[in-house]
């Protein structure tokens, strides 16, 4: 009862949208209940000293890769050695939210020895996002690039480096699943005619359109395409058993929201708005063709959800199965249960995560069954952390 009520207190009961869009009446959500399987929870640090890490992924030999914003991989081993891994990133345009971004292993790394990365990318005067993968070699001292680009051609907000994604994650199919933002521009969520505001759905060996997307058939730019209408899209998940994929997204100063995504769906992101690009439109706007209504919207004020995971493995408790995000402006870890169909059933924060570490970029759940945190405060202070359920 005492671990319950300090989750309760810890943290304002924040009001979630279960199934209405963003400005419509939102519907308040219970916390999680008293549930005495709801384990207590250890914290470890695993890397300190690093500079805004954006993305974590474990190895099958348990080695963990992680990728920091200004540019850098860092293995840590089984033993615990932590290692620079050498990589060429003399083309990495670095600026505010744009750098060194989503990180994932190929499904089939144990054989290849493959992993992607999403980044910002300078050739000459121009930029844009790529996708770019890469090779490492067994003792995890050196990765080379075998393919780069593997995809080019995301737009980015050179300005300012605002709403540039970028997450990269794999679907059950083995497609390469990659969310953009919509680098500020007010037409380019609805467009389907440039990779901004998307998520995107490739081949990992080619780099070419998956051919069951749902836009195929339409231009070469919508052949990428898998849901449109986005924000900027910070994280998506994998739903264990299932085959579901949901998006995590950052909002205007309405709505952060999470959507389960359906092929050929759109986000509702329209902020065109009375000019140029604006935000006080609806998040998602229910009027707009095939519309994707979000599981969960956090409402005014947005807490600026970033990566998220799902939690599987009994020895989790009450707690499999739960949806976890990564919270900045928050400063925590949300977590959500959501029915079979997506609906919202329940929501709280992570107590032992709650402001202790500050900004939380990214949450993982790695092979060995423990989650993987990233800090994103800057300046040399940022850690990996491991969590685990109590012994």
């Amino acid at each position: 009862m005492r671990r319950s009520l300090i989750a309760l207190l810890a943290v304002p009961l924040l009001i979630a949208c279960a199934v209405a869009p963003a400005g419509a009446a939102v519907v308040p959500v219970p916390p999680l209940p008293i549930a005495a399987a709801a384990p207590e929870l250890d914290v470890e640090v695993v890397v300190d000293d690093l500079d805004h890490p954006w993305d974590v992924a474990q190895a099958p030999d348990g080695t963990l890769l992680l990728d920091e914003r200004p540019g850098g991989l860092t293995a840590v081993l089984p033993d615990g050695t932590v290692r620079e891994v050498d990589a060429d990133f003399a083309d990495l345009f670095v600026l505010q939210e744009i750098g060194l971004m989503g990180l994932v292993l190929d499904p089939a790394f144990a054989e290849n020895r493959r992993f992607y990365t999403c980044q910002g990318a300078r050739d000459g005067d121009s930029a844009d996002v790529d996708v770019v993968a890469w090779t490492v070699d067994d003792e995890w001292r050196t990765a080379t690039r075998v393919a780069d680009p593997l995809l080019d051609g995301i737009p980015v907000n050179e300005e300012k480096g605002s709403h540039s994604g970028c997450k990269l994650r794999f679907d059950p199919t083995g497609a390469l699943l990659v969310g953009t933002g919509d680098v500020v521009e007010g037409t380019t969520p609805q467009d389907l005619d440039t990779l901004a505001g998307k998520v995107l759905r490739i081949d990992a060996a080619t780099g070419e359109p998956a051919p069951d997307n749902p836009f195929a058939d339409q231009s070469e730019a919508a052949a990428y395409v898998w849901t449109y209408g986005h924000r900027n899209v910070q994280g998506l998940a994998v739903r264990p058993g299932s085959g579901q994929i949901y998006s995590t997204e950052q909002g205007s100063y309405r709505d952060d929201e999470v959507t389960l995504l359906h092929p050929g769906g759109n986000g509702g992101w329209d902020p065109v708005g009375s000019g140029d690009y604006d935000e006080s439109v609806p998040m998602t706007d229910p009027s707009l063709p095939d519309v994707m209504l979000p599981s969960w919207a956090s409402g005014d004020p947005t807490i600026a959800t970033s990566g998220s995971t799902f939690l599987a493995g009994a020895h989790w408790g009450d707690y499999e199965g739960l949806l976890l995000l990564g919270v900045l402006k928050g400063q925590g870890v949300l977590a959500l249960r959501l029915d079979a169909d997506g609906t919202l059933l329940e929501q709280f924060r992570l107590p032992e995560l709650e402001g202790e570490y500050g900004r939380i970029r990214t949450v993982q759940q790695a092979g060995d069954g423990a989650l993987y945190v990233t800090t994103d405060n800057g300046g040399g202070t940022d850690r990996l952390l491991r969590v685990t359920p109590r012994a």
